[in-house]
Formats: C-alpha cells, sequence, structure tokens
C-alpha cells in the first residue's frame, strides 16, 4: 500500500468517505471507464504525472487507434514509490486483522459496482470479448473474497513438546515493501491475486 492508514474507527470512517468519492474520482486516471491521454503513476496514493521522455503506446487493438500512452517511470519515480510505500508499512502493519478485513470488503464492493467498466476497459485495451473481460475481472474478484476471511487465514499454528523442551510456534506478520509484475493477458486476474493478499496479511 502507498497510503498512511489510520483506521479508527474503521466502518464510520469508510462510510463518510463514501461522499467524497465522486469528486475525488475526477481526478483519477481512469474514472468512470474513461481512458486519459496518458495513464498516470500512484505515488503516496495521489495520482502523479511522470516526468518521463520515454512513453510506450496502448492501442485498441481491434482499430490500432492509440488509446493512452503509458510511461516508462523514472528510476527517481520508483524510488519515490518505494519510499512511500515504507512509509505506509509503518503504520499499516499496526493495523488489526479485522481493519484490513473492512477494507477488503470495501474493495469487494467496489470492484462489483465497477466490474462493467473495468471490463469495457480491458477489451478496449487488451483485445477480450466484453465477457472475457468480466470473467478475468471475476477470477481476480473471488480472491477478494476470499481474503475477507483473513481473521481465518492469518491463523498461526503451535505444537507443544515438539522435541525435548520445546514448543513450536509460528505466526504470519507483515514484512514490508513488495511489487508484482502482470502478465498482459490477465490484466484484472493477475494483480487481484497478488495485491489484496499481500495487503491482508
Amino acid at each position: 500500500s502507498t497510503r498512511d492508514f489510520r483506521m479508527f474507527p474503521v466502518l464510520p470512517a469508510l462510510r463518510g468517505a463514501e461522499s467524497l468519492t465522486s469528486l475525488a474520482c475526477r481526478n483519477l486516471s481512469y474514472a468512470g471507464g474513461k481512458v486519459p491521454s496518458t495513464t498516470q503513476n500512484v505515488i503516496g496514493g495521489q495520482w502523479v504525472e511522470s516526468s518521463t521522455d520515454k512513453w510506450i503506446d496502448v492501442c485498441n487493438p481491434a482499430t490500432n487507434q492509440v488509446l493512452t500512452k503509458v510511461p516508462q517511470t523514472t528510476l527517481a519515480e520508483m524510488e519515490q514509490a518505494v519510499e512511500s510505500a515504507k512509509g505506509a508499512y509503518g503504520s499499516w502493519s499496526k493495523t488489526s486483522p479485522m481493519a484490513r478485513q473492512q477494507i477488503m470488503f470495501r474493495y469487494q464492493q467496489l470492484i462489483k459496482a465497477n466490474i462493467g467498466d473495468i471490463a469495457k476497459l480491458i477489451t478496449l485495451e487488451q483485445g477480450k470479448t466484453l465477457a472475457d473481460a468480466e470473467g478475468d475481472v471475476m477470477r481476480g474478484l473471488q480472491v477478494v473474497e476470499q481474503c475477507c476471511s483473513n481473521t481465518n487465514l492469518l491463523l498461526g499454528e503451535t505444537l507443544t513438546g515438539v522435541a525435548k523442551d520445546m514448543d513450536l510456534t509460528s505466526f504470519r506478520t507483515p514484512i514490508g515493501v513488495c511489487a508484482g509484475i502482470a502478465p498482459f493477458n490477465f490484466p484484472a486476474m493477475i494483480p487481484l491475486w497478488m495485491f489484496p493478499t499481500g495487503l491482508i496479511t
């Protein structure tokens, strides 16, 4: 995560934030299923235009029309994103599993509410049929739904007397910043297999 989350109490904060969603999303790169002329980076919870001079065209496979340009993000921008994530880790790692669970519930709701727009974007950029694109999102959504059971997924294990005068205890704990590289052919499913599981750990 690249945002410093402070969640006490979580539910009132989420509900209060809903009233700001329509205003805030106007600044997001792909808000409302609209494709911008250039795709932005997300650093520190903000959409940021890259300062790079190298861009990659993203074309509609059906028409070869250039839909947007994706930045070859600079080293400085990448390092800024990593440092921001390190900063967010300090507070995020201290949040309770139940607080993270509430985030996943909300995330699940947002994906379901916007699945049509997400699928249309996949069809435009990647060339899948709309039905296949919706399936791409649905397979990822299933993992998000599984992450909502993190209060069980994060349980550790204990074995008493594994050896003389020795007990064995294992537990799961956040370890720090991670990164993921997704293939072009599953632009929703594979990222949703990676990042939600990292966030709830």
